[in-house]
């Protein structure tokens, strides 16, 4: 007859919470003592137990003192509620617990939009770098889209030439490729 009272404490168990509880041998004797445990020690308070309490029932059922607060507050909270539930019981407009909730985070639109706007940036680029020869868009990659820039003096060895021509060529190939920026960016809006 042992499996049937065991059968119930595990019913029990399970439809006390939507969250699982009860998952430990110490838990399940916390669950179904603690009450009994708090009424004979006349431990009747809302708030934590008195830590002497929580030392006697630690002692008492051979389990953690912190075992023994986390039950405790737990079961004080008389099981689940929702987050949908209003504020105020009955109260029309009151609000709801939900709406006090935040997240820090950016809104999901935002990020969206924003990963879109990155990503019309680029291909603009992608496409105003197609305006430049490859000796402008290497020199211009390697000065200005790096995150580490090489300096006049590495690039006028690669290419045989001064740091005051590396520095031109830098210059001229920025100037057209703001040009290629403005003339692609103007027909983009403009189609749309």
């Amino acid at each position: 007859m042992w499996w049937i009272k065991a059968s119930m404490q595990e019913f029990i168990l399970r439809s006390w919470s939507l969250v699982k509880m009860g998952t430990t041998a110490a838990q399940k004797k916390l669950f179904f003592n603690l009450r009994r445990m708090k009424k004979q020690l006349e431990a009747y308070e809302d708030g934590d137990l008195h830590p002497d309490d929580v030392t006697k029932i630690a002692t008492d059922l051979g389990v953690s003192e912190e075992e023994v607060v986390n039950m405790n507050r737990r079961m004080m909270m008389g099981g689940d509620g929702s987050l949908n539930t209003p504020m105020r019981n009955g109260e029309e407009g009151s609000g709801e617990w939900q709406d006090w909730l935040t997240d820090d985070r950016p809104l999901q639109d935002s990020v969206v939009a924003d990963a879109e706007e990155a990503e019309v940036r680029h291909e603009m680029l992608a496409e105003a770098m197609d305006s430049l020869n490859e000796r402008e868009k290497h020199i211009l990659t390697e000065r200005r889209l790096t995150d580490n820039p090489q300096t006049l003096e590495e690039l006028s060895q690669v290419y045989d030439v001064s740091r005051e021509r590396i520095r031109q060529i830098e210059v001229r190939a920025f100037e057209k490729l703001q040009k290629a920026m403005l003339r692609i960016a103007g027909e983009r809006y403009a189609a749309a």
